[in-house]
């Protein structure tokens, strides 16, 4: 799904060269946001208006990618017909970070979508996807829906299991609208991305958040008891100036990083990570070592069962892949 990228975002004025530019376009570079690309065109948002931009040749020699989320130095021309606004693409900003699956740039944090009910949450995709939004340096957010489907008290049971994560978690309903506000407030001014197995209601959700995006939606099938895809490829959907959402396609298997070691595992688990002072060893993997802080806390009932679980299952699958290589 993902890979590291260290480079970080740059922030680069609006410039103007001094030169005449060719086919109608101005002199002016603006700094815009990809919202989707499409037939071989990009559609840039800046200030509250959105250019259908073609590349520059130097970027098509290159082989640039570009990709949803990505700022990019662009300018304003004539659209295709007087109803479109229209423009070209000369530079890439930088990128903060990139994922590949789904492919977007610039994320702030990754909004990972369960169903309390309908399919039932899966605890070790909610635990992988955490693992890959703090690889990447993205903030992961939990966010489990259907509400009205479940009791108060199995809310309760899995926010006390993330709870010590330190991960925000919310949970709502686009039934009763129960959480949206919560859920609506926590996506005001970031670019999101929500991910999470096709059925948890990712469309049907964003749908609920803004009255504008009117998203295909999907039942679950009663045979498979997952989702049908109604979501085909990445596009951004704009809740302001200054908020981004991304719905992207339902997906259910995901490898963990081809970079990741062994003994970096643990410290994408927060609560792990919290202890790992307090273990008799510095390179504690918490499993066999004697007087690890993980396990005693795990007894004691701080740690999660599930959490832990899913870590020595996570860190065996990291193991195998160092073998592999």
């Amino acid at each position: 799904m993902s890979r590291k990228n260290d480079k970080k975002a740059n922030k680069q004025p609006n410039m103007v060269y001094e030169q005449e530019t060719s086919d109608n376009l101005s002199e002016t570079l603006h700094e815009g946001t990809i919202i989707k690309g499409y037939s071989g065109f990009y559609y840039v948002a800046f200030d509250g208006e959105l250019y259908e931009c073609s590349l520059r040749g130097k970027n098509r020699q290159k082989k640039v990618k570009f990709l949803p989320g990505d700022k990019v130095l662009f300018r304003i021309g004539k659209g295709v017909d007087d109803d479109t606004r229209g423009g070209a693409i000369e530079e890439l900003v930088p990128r903060k970070n990139e994922l590949v699956r789904p492919p977007v740039a610039n994320l702030d944090q990754l909004v990972i979508l369960s169903a309390l009910a309908d399919p039932a949450p899966d605890l070790r995709l909610i635990d992988r996807l955490t693992v890959f939004a703090q690889w990447n340096e993205v903030t992961p957010v939990l966010c489990f829906n259907k509400a009205d489907l479940v009791t108060k008290e199995a809310q309760e049971k899995l926010a006390e299991i993330y709870a010590p994560t330190g991960f925000p978690v919310v949970f709502c309903s686009t039934v009763t609208g129960e959480g949206i506000e919560e859920v609506k407030a926590m996506l005001h001014g970031k670019f999101s991305v929500l991910a999470g197995n096709s059925g948890v209601g990712k469309s049907s959700l964003m749908n609920a958040i803004s009255d504008r995006w009117q998203l295909a939606t999907g039942q679950v099938s009663e045979k498979l008891g997952r989702g049908r895809h109604t979501t085909r490829h990445v596009e951004l959907f704009q809740l302001d100036q200054n908020t981004l959402l991304a719905d992207t396609p339902g997906f259910s298997t995901l490898t963990l990083p081809e970079d990741l070691k062994r003994e970096e595992l643990s410290r994408l688990f927060p609560e792990f990570l919290a202890r790992l002072s307090d273990c008799r060893f510095a390179t504690c993997m918490h499993k066999n070592e004697p007087d690890c802080a993980v396990k005693e806390a795990l007894t004691n009932g701080e740690v999660a069962q599930s959490r832990y679980d899913n870590y020595l299952a996570f860190l065996e699958e990291v193991i195998q892949q160092e073998r592999s290589f």
